[in-house]
């Protein structure tokens, strides 16, 4: 199975009218497929992960593992995509989005 990013944007999360970063859809998507990372990595761009109070959340998914980030700006996205695209050679998250890291109870 491909390892996957699920980018939240839902009810709070890219939401400027509600103090958040907005969350850069089209930039994603674009960068997907300029970079054909959806052979690598799978993007999905979802609404509401939760939790709401860690916002702009997004969820990696590799193998078994489930790590979530939280409270994401410009320039985790940018590293998210950077990551996608070294994947083959590294899949190690870089240190900004390591320190993004939480731990989601169900």
């Amino acid at each position: 199975m491909l390892p996957k990013v699920t980018v939240c944007n839902g009810c709070c999360c890219g939401r400027v009218e509600k103090g958040n970063k907005e969350v850069p859809v089209a930039k994603l998507k674009d960068a997907w497929k300029v970079n054909s990372l959806s052979n690598d990595v799978k993007l999905n761009i979802s609404t509401c992960l939760g939790p709401c109070s860690r916002n702009n959340v997004s969820l990696i998914t590799i193998d078994n593992e489930r790590i979530w980030l939280g409270s994401l700006e410009q320039e985790h996205y940018d590293s998210l995509i950077e990551w996608a695209q070294n994947i083959a050679v590294n899949s190690e998250l870089p240190q900004n989005l390591k320190s993004q890291r939480f731990i989601q109870f169900s």
